[in-house]
């Protein structure tokens, strides 16, 4: 089979609770599939009553690929596939015992949206105060508090008719179309399980094994199915890695991996994807979280390159080096797609976007949008460009109802046909037929008062400035802060600080007014577009999991923004754990060479100097090969800026570790915490020939202490 001794006792290990830790680049696909071939092959299991679960629909399609090349045709089933699939597939048989169509439907976001406006509207709920958005995170809240009481009262047939609320008349609404939501998928399915016996008895007994991927990032909710379908068997294996789980701020519990008492508990450490420096720099970062299970990923391959710590005067500095090193790279016979630019938030692109575009360097933004084609970048452009003057009718179509002004298609259509009449801008028909009855509502003349307003203060204030006002004066900027997407945003202040830039930059050239910017950044929007497959990949380290590269740049490594405070703040040691997990994975992206980011210069949030994230001082020093002049005031700075979080959100005070938990020390190896000095910030750990006062972050918690 050409596994590893770990991997092929993975493999072999059938029966009861198993649990594999599995590091990043360690092989735990392949264990998988194999897995799944020597139950159908040696042991003879037939696929009906293998459950093999996954977390995306490609990751099933890839199982599904591997597998089909190792058994018979006819071997692999629909039985290889996401948590929320199977749940449809069971639900298809098992509905019809509540009263449900077997041909229910399944409704995604969007249509929810539409269900959800319908109900606030109904109930006279402000849109502009309370999004579609927000409405749908009130319902899951309430479906996820008692899941059986809402199925119970609201969603079976023989339920009550009464509307008390827009949350009530949602789920109505649902029941009168037979519609499941995601999140009803999974709550019907345990329902069924919980209250009908024979279909329990039914399920149980044909899955003789499950086996889970990605086991770290599953709820608390995929964790009672994963139990109710193993209830009859037993044979629950699981797959994971604590140490790459990003996704608990939408409801993932890792805790519930780390805690899983198994029957075989293995730990997948050999990596076959990274050179052992980018090893090291991820071991001694990850070993900073306590919330997890102990381990260390080595390989045999040999090293190439030193990770190196690139340190910019500026943001601008940072993307031109990042460019370079790319042109350096395709002279030295590299590819573009060998390359790629992993950031905490979609925000730190455009930089990057700006210095290959400079040097047609080509470039996809993996899973979203380049920077200045994005919804809200576009909007306000479209403000300016009609700033700028009357005839640009692409942006008046795409501003004049945003924020809503009451002037819909038909309204849209009416003043086309009389500007194409006129032979006119649709602006300046607007202007013409202001008096007009279908176009005199005042939403609309304090649009053109708006427009006539800033046309005045362009010729006397800067870009930036305009662009602050006509964000507040539209209500625009109230719109996107109450849309609840952070992102948005962000991405708008990055706009304003890229408007500051040009200001700056052309000071003592006297163009630096409104029309010079539109031009300019029409120069990046408009900015051709390769059609060559090799691209250089930029993406959100969220975005990059699973995936990895020769060559990877993280950037914006800058204390606040990676690790992101407001993460901390909201959901302090939980938050900076998930943190520092989100760098691990960013690290084992990068198969032969990796570099680490960062810049001098201020924050966009506060105005703040900007210090050096403290994931790179968690790394030795030595270790990393420092590109550019790190003055070391810069790391003390870091230092303080992390006292004084801990200090804002009382971590001093923070529930010491009890006595008698078991933990590890690099270099005194495994021990038992005796006691805890409160003023020292230390314990006393008993190991087996010595005894040690320890600070809490070299020590690494193995179990808690036995009751």
């Amino acid at each position: 089979m050409n596994l590893n001794s770990r991997q092929q006792a993975a493999v072999e290990a059938t029966e009861g609770r198993v649990r594999v830790v599995a590091g990043a680049g360690s092989g735990k696909t392949r264990v998988l599939a194999h897995r799944y071939a020597f139950l159908v092959n040696e042991l003879g299991i037939s696929p009906g009553n293998i459950l093999c679960l996954t977390f995306t629909n490609k990751a099933a399609q890839e199982m599904k690929k591997r597998i089909s090349s190792m058994v018979d045709r006819g071997s692999v089933n629909d039985f290889i596939c996401t948590i929320h699939s199977f749940c449809a597939k069971f639900l298809r048989k098992e509905i019809y015992r509540i009263g449900y169509p077997r041909n229910f439907t399944i409704i995604d976001e969007e249509d929810g949206k539409v269900l959800a406006r319908q109900a606030m509207q109904e109930f006279g709920i402000d849109r502009r105060k309370n999004t579609a958005e927000r409405f749908l995170k009130s319902v899951a809240a309430f479906k996820g508090y008692d899941p059986v009481k809402y199925i119970q009262k609201h969603l079976l047939p023989c339920s009550s008719s009464e509307a008390p609320d827009a949350t009530v008349r949602y789920l109505r609404l649902q029941l009168k179309q037979f519609a499941l939501d995601y999140d009803d998928l999974l709550y019907f399915t345990l329902y069924i399980l919980g209250h009908y016996d024979d279909a329990r008895k039914e399920w149980t007994e044909k899955l003789n094994y499950v086996m889970v991927d990605e086991v770290q990032d599953c709820t608390g909710d995929d964790w009672k199915l994963l139990h109710a379908v193993t209830s009859h068997h037993g044979n629950l294996f699981v797959v994971g890695d604590p140490d790459q789980a990003i996704y608990e701020w939408r409801g993932a519990n890792p805790k519930i991996f780390v805690d899983f008492k198994a029957n075989t508990d293995i730990i997948l450490n050999e990596n076959y994807r990274s050179t052992p420096d980018i090893l090291d720099v991820a071991n001694h970062i990850i070993e900073h979280n306590h919330n997890r299970v102990k381990k260390e990923l080595f390989t045999v391959r040999l090293n190439e390159r030193q990770v190196v710590h690139v340190h910019a005067k500026s943001e601008k500095e940072e993307a031109e080096k990042i460019a370079a090193r790319i042109e350096e790279g395709i002279k030295e016979n590299m590819h573009y797609g060998d390359f790629a630019i992993l950031y905490r938030s979609s925000f730190l692109s455009r930089h990057i976007e700006q210095a290959l575009l400079k040097r047609h360097i080509p470039y996809s933004v993996w899973g979203g949008v380049r920077f200045f084609e994005r919804k809200e970048i576009k909007d306000v452009l479209s403000y300016l460009r009609i700033v700028a003057g009357d005839n640009d009718d692409i942006s008046f179509r795409r501003i004049i109802n945003l924020p809503s002004r009451k002037f819909g298609e038909a309204s849209l259509k009416a003043l086309s046909s009389i500007a194409e009449a006129e032979g006119v801008p649709l602006m300046v028909a607007l202007r013409n037929h202001i008096g007009d009855r279908q176009f005199s509502k005042p939403p609309l003349r304090t649009f053109l008062n708006l427009i006539d307003s800033a046309r005045e203060m362009a010729t006397g204030i800067p870009v930036s400035e305009l662009t602050d006002r006509i964000l507040n004066e539209s209500g625009l900027g109230d719109l996107y802060r109450n849309d609840e997407e952070e992102e948005r945003l962000e991405n708008i202040t990055e706009l304003i600080n890229s408007m500051k830039e040009f200001e700056a930059g052309r000071i003592d050239e006297g163009d630096s007014d409104l029309v010079s910017y539109l031009q300019e950044i029409a120069l990046y929007t408009n900015a051709d577009k390769s059609t060559d497959g090799e691209k250089v990949r930029m993406m959100t380290i969220h975005q990059s999991k699973g995936l990895e590269f020769p060559e990877v740049f993280v950037v914006g490594l800058t204390e606040g923004i990676f690790p992101n405070h407001r993460s901390i703040r909201e959901r302090r040691q939980d938050g900076e754990e998930e943190e520092r997990r989100l760098m691990y994975v960013a690290v084992t992206r990068a198969e032969r060479m990796l570099w680490l980011c960062e810049s001098e210069g201020y924050m966009n949030e506060n105005g703040a100097l900007k210090y050096p994230s403290r994931f790179l001082s968690e790394v030795p020093d030595g270790m990393l090969k420092i590109e550019g002049h790190l003055d070391p005031c810069l790391k003390s700075g870091t230092i303080g800026l992390v006292s004084m979080l801990n200090e804002e959100l009382g971590q001093g005070a923070k529930k010491p570790w009890e006595n008698g938990t078991r933990v590890s020390h690099k270099i005194f190896g495994e021990g038992v915490i005796e006691s805890f000095d409160a003023t020292a910030k230390s314990y006393k750990v008993r190991f087996a020939s010595s005894t040690r006062n320890l600070l809490p972050h070299v020590l690494t918690i193995i179990s808690a202490p036995t009751i």
